[in-house]
């Protein structure tokens, strides 16, 4: 009998998101692997986190706490993570109502857009941004509009931000520490957006994953020092960045409890709830502030060691002044554009690095890449010699 059934049953199916493809992160760090190059491409440490941790979440699987959390997460967590809020920037946040702890900081940046980004909405991304931002706001059925930072500098524009508010905008994503340019905004910037948005209805997203990343003596200017900022913002935050555990991927949101009510409605269904012997591991942890108070010294003194690698050579550095990314002008070494650059890079000299034109919409190109510095020292002097003697300057 002969089958009526076509030769490939699968449905056609309609994408969602029919202008993503692979990561650029998946891409270099594969290229990176097949051609045995030093990897500081995708932002990642590769050292290992504080053994105590380790013994933490150990010491919680013994103890039984292996069946779901909280669908908020556990409690001594939530208590954990208001507390530090509270020290670090002096806003209370209620652990019952105002904490919810997420499947990382990528979910949490998903959750809070679903939440309220309803179809038609418009949100606004200042370019370049991480990648998943743009995404997520299709998924939620909103649009995007995206403001660029300026150019070199990577500073906010707030004419040009204050001009992208309609009666549509529902939300702005803002980031700081800042990936890729690794900018930090000041004081003064976070006053100027608490001020823009003032007679706005508009919510914030505040992207604050790096925090504890902040060099030169300066200061993390979060969301939550602002009144008028923290009564429309998601603070998210990472457990992975700031504890060197990436692949753990547990975060953290802080909202008003209104907005939080909104958040925890789509976390339930997209999540439920989060690792639960990680969470109490991290909760006991989380006892000492030492890990993360010291981060800011960690990392400038693995940014110095890279720029002062690169001190004379071709490749001219721009200021890294917070995050673990350092970002390279290339005009002077190649007449390439970023990407080809970047795959030039790892085929000839060994090294993986980021273009930054992948973290634009239109694939904006000035001739820069992005390093990760967040290596242990040895990895970092490997690339460090590669580089010097491909683009050492001339005599």
């Amino acid at each position: 009998m002969t089958s009526t059934f076509a030769a490939d049953p699968t449905p056609v199916l309609t994408s969602r998101l029919p202008q993503v493809g692979t990561t650029i992160f998946t891409v270099m760090s594969a290229l990176a692997a097949e051609h045995g190059a030093v990897n500081l491409g995708q932002g990642f440490p590769d050292f290992d986190c504080d053994p105590t941790l380790l013994e933490a979440v150990g010491q919680a699987m013994r103890a039984g706490h292996n069946q779901y959390a909280p669908m908020a997460g556990v409690p001594l967590l939530r208590q954990a993570v208001a507390a530090k809020i509270e020290a670090l920037h002096g806003r209370s946040y209620h652990p019952d109502t105002e904490i919810t702890i997420t499947a990382g900081a990528t979910q949490a940046i998903l959750t809070a857009i679903l939440a309220v980004v309803h179809p038609g909405d418009e949100v606004i991304v200042l370019d370049p941004c991480y990648d998943s931002y743009v995404p997520n706001i299709a998924l939620a059925g909103g649009v995007a509009v995206r403001v660029p930072l300026t150019p070199g500098s990577f500073r906010p524009d707030f004419d040009r931000i204050g001009a992208a508010i309609t009666p549509r905008t529902r939300a702005l994503i803002i980031n700081s520490p800042h990936n890729p340019s690794a900018t930090v905004w000041s004081r003064q910037d976070m006053l100027r957006l608490q001020e823009l948005l003032a007679p706005t209805n508009v919510l914030l997203i505040s992207d604050e994953v790096y925090e504890h990343m902040v060099f030169d003596g300066a200061e993390h200017e979060s969301a939550a020092l602002f009144a008028g900022l923290a009564a429309r913002a998601f603070l998210v935050s990472s457990f992975g960045k700031t504890f060197h555990v990436t692949g753990w991927k547990v975060g953290t949101v802080a909202a008003p409890a209104a907005l939080m009510a909104e958040f925890r409605k789509v976390h339930q269904f997209n999540v439920f709830s989060v690792n639960t012997p990680m969470q109490y591991g991290l909760a006991a942890y989380m006892s000492d502030p030492a890990p993360y108070l010291q981060l800011p010294r960690v990392y400038q003194a693995k940014r110095d060691l890279f720029r002062q690698g690169l001190e004379g050579s071709r490749l001219r550095l721009l200021p890294s002044t917070g995050s673990y990314f350092q970002c390279v002008d290339i005009s002077a070494v190649s007449d390439l554009n970023e990407a080809d650059f970047c795959q030039w890079l790892v085929r000839e000299v060994g090294v993986a690095a980021i273009p930054l034109s992948a973290f634009y919409g239109d694939g904006f190109d000035q001739r820069v890449v992005r390093f990760c510095f967040a290596k242990r020292d040895e990895t970092l002097r490997a690339a460090l010699e590669r580089l010097r003697g491909c683009f050492r300057a001339s005599r």
